[in-house]
């Protein structure tokens, strides 16, 4: 997929701070899609069928926009993203980087509700 997830209506309802992103079936597994979420670009991961993870989709080490285009992977149970361009590795959990600890990629919480993912910024 290299299309853009568009933000669906936020009209619903749902708790404040949480925003409806898009259907989790629109998610590949093991494979990112960004995401502008209120005017923030946010990278998903759909890394299992019932588990999603949000980051910033601006690398930390560059400022490009490509996070999306990292590549999936795990430290022990630790899930991963490494960055496309400079290959900087970071926990999709805490945003910590393994390599470097003067950076660090903003992570969001990312939950699924009635087949949706939702993120809260």
């Amino acid at each position: 997929m290299t299309a853009t997830l568009e933000l669906e209506d936020l009209t619903t309802g749902y708790a404040t701070g949480w925003h409806r992103v898009c259907p989790v079936d629109e998610l590949e597994l093991s494979w990112g899609e960004a995401a502008l979420v209120d005017g923030r670009q946010v990278a998903l991961f759909r890394t299992a069928p019932g588990e999603v993870f949000a980051v910033a989709q601006e690398d930390p080490a560059t400022g490009a926009f490509v996070m999306a285009r990292g590549i999936l992977g795990s430290r022990g149970t630790r899930p991963t993203i490494a960055s496309p361009l400079h290959k900087e590795v970071y926990d999709l959990e805490t945003g910590e980087c393994f390599g470097n600890p003067d950076l660090r990629l903003a992570t969001f919480a990312a939950r699924i509700a009635d087949g949706h993912v939702e993120i809260e910024l």
